[in-house]
């Protein structure tokens, strides 16, 4: 039996793609750039010129829907040494040890990953345009 909205599945993908990628870029844009807020205590530079442009570019990458597998695919790597590392080593549960959106960026960026970018995405417009020429 078809849901409701099953009909809008490939605009409801395209939409999460879009946000999670827009809400991930400005997590680079913090690190990179201060703004909209510096960042909180002292964060190793390894953090900032690594992660920094990775959140950035990675996210442009997946909101525009360009090279969109590979980008969500090494985005969701960082997000999983992220967890490991920024939070797995104080306590086991994310709810414990505040990774909670670490958990849930890795695995939206493995499913977009797994996806590609769908409609509205740079990818589907560079297929048609194959496909067609």
């Amino acid at each position: 039996m078809n849901s409701f909205m099953s009909k809008y599945r490939d605009h409801c993908y395209a939409l999460m793609r879009i946000v999670v990628g827009f809400l991930f870029l400005w997590h680079g844009v913090q690190k990179l750039f201060g703004f909209p807020s510096g960042m909180p205590g002292n964060v190793p530079a390894f953090i900032t010129y690594v992660a920094g442009p990775i959140e950035l570019i990675g996210g442009i990458l997946v909101m525009i829907g360009l090279f969109t597998n590979w980008a969500a695919f090494i985005t969701s790597g960082q997000m999983a040494f992220a967890y490991w590392i920024g939070h797995g080593t104080k306590a086991l549960l994310p709810l414990q040890n505040n990774g909670e959106l670490a958990v849930l960026y890795c695995f939206a960026f493995l499913f977009i990953a797994a996806y590609g970018g769908g409609i509205w995405s740079v990818d589907a417009l560079i297929n048609r345009q194959r496909a067609h020429g």
